[in-house]
């Protein structure tokens, strides 16, 4: 039978991964897929050398790549938005299939590009986009497709999940694991896209649209960040049960999609509280089959390529499916942040004297929410502020924002509240 003729574009981690795998894995690879799988051209603007090409083409010109005549299938795995798009479109135009690990291309670009595929009548492989090496595209789209899909939730950026985990087990503050996360390259220079949710957000958005069937909104997807998580709000939820995790959540809900990124309370005996460092994990919760849990490396050269390749084989058994896994979608709105149901946790600092818990007590009763727990410290010697820690039962976002407001204008409290969202994903 005919081989399959790969072109790989950008051979950093993530490529360089990619092409180690094809050329040490072939055999393997070759009997899975029915086929033989060649690389046959490289673009590259700087070489590998974790990569043998001295028997591969190698081009610094990656539209070359989308041109060769050649090639059937072409990896993008360069980054980035505009540049990209511009490569996958013109493989597209060209007859190619495409296997792309980035996550930002599809959520933002993601329609354009699927819409083209569907007329040229190629397939555009991104299992690697999400979760790294864990196969959770495939199972959402093949192994779960008989059940009606009512929640995705999980940590799915490693970066967060390794500073959270350090800021719990020992101590420390935000900016000083952020420093190491970087030294130790799980994050970038400028880590926004890791810490404020973007990455998270990116990923949540296609997990979603193949779960319930709906269009691409990364635009929709409401986005906090860990930056203002302190190692007092880590210890209190502690104490409290609970642990601290950076996740995506999205679910069906009565009037619409929940799709939404943020520092979440977990309990304790939660499998998802459980998972640390860089590792990610995803819960999926289907009508049929119920609760299912994956968790494995979400990032790095081996776990990405895995993913890589996966959908390489794919499209050589010929299987044909649309983009999405859904031959129409649902334009099911995404429900505004404010109209979001959770618990909170809320810290605050007052001043130690006497009516002050029954004051804030009060103004949250008005708002019709109830109290689950609450902590009190004492004051540090010669402090005059004490910090106060509430766990409330679920209530509207647009509510408890109303509350927060009255009790930061309560002259009896300093500064800002602290308000962190709580999930028992049950």
């Amino acid at each position: 039978m005919k081989p399959v003729k790969v072109g790989i574009c950008g051979l950093g981690t993530v490529g360089g991964g990619t092409f180690n795998v094809l050329t040490e894995n072939n055999h393997d690879i070759a009997r899975r897929a029915g086929r033989e799988i060649i690389i046959e051209q490289v673009g590259t603007r700087r070489p590998n050398p974790a990569c043998d090409t001295s028997n591969t083409q190698v081009t610094d010109d990656i539209f070359a790549v989308a041109e060769n005549p050649e090639i059937d299938i072409l990896v993008e795995l360069i980054g980035g938005y505009d540049v990209a798009r511009e490569l996958v479109l013109k493989a597209i135009e060209n007859g190619k299939h495409v296997v792309t690990a980035n996550k930002a291309l599809i959520a933002v670009h993601g329609a354009e590009i699927f819409a083209a595929a569907k007329k040229a009548g190629v397939t555009v492989g991104y299992e690697a986009g999400v979760a790294g090496g864990i196969p959770v595209i495939k199972a959402i789209r093949e192994g779960l497709a008989a059940n009606h899909i009512e929640r995705v939730a999980g940590i799915i950026n490693g970066t967060g999940n390794f500073i959270l985990t350090e800021m719990r087990d020992k101590g420390r503050d935000f900016d000083d694991v952020l420093q190491e996360a970087q030294a130790l390259g799980y994050a970038e220079a400028d880590p926004t896209f890791d810490v404020e949710g973007i990455d998270a957000a990116h990923k949540l958005t296609i997990l979603s649209s193949i779960a319930y069937g709906i269009p691409l909104q990364f635009e929709n997807c409401f986005t906090e960040g860990i930056s203002k998580i302190t190692r007092d709000d880590v210890q209190y939820a502690e104490e409290l049960g609970y642990r601290i995790k950076h996740l995506g959540i999205s679910a069906r809900t009565s009037t619409g999609i929940d799709l939404r990124v943020h520092p979440t309370l977990v309990p304790l005996d939660n499998m998802i509280a459980k998972v640390d460092g860089v590792m990610n994990a995803v819960a999926v919760k289907g009508n049929a089959v119920n609760d299912t849990l994956f968790c494995g490396p979400g990032a790095g050269a081996g776990p990405t390529a895995s993913a890589v390749v996966a959908d390489i084989i794919d499209i050589a058994r010929e299987i044909s499916i649309e983009p999405l896994a859904f031959n129409s979608l649902e334009d099911v709105r995404v429900l505004p942040i404010e109209e979001v149901e959770t618990g909170y946790y809320l810290r605050m600092q007052a001043l130690d004297k006497a009516g002050v818990m029954a004051r804030v007590a009060s103004i949250l009763s008005n708002n019709g929410i109830n109290i689950e727990a609450i902590i009190q410290k004492e004051p540090a010697e010669g402090e005059i502020l004490v910090p106060i820690i509430m766990l409330t039962h679920k209530v509207q976002e647009k509510v408890m924002n109303q509350a927060i407001a009255e009790i930061e204008d309560y002259g009896d409290i300093n500064g800002s509240v602290t308000k962190i969202r709580v999930e028992h994903l049950n």
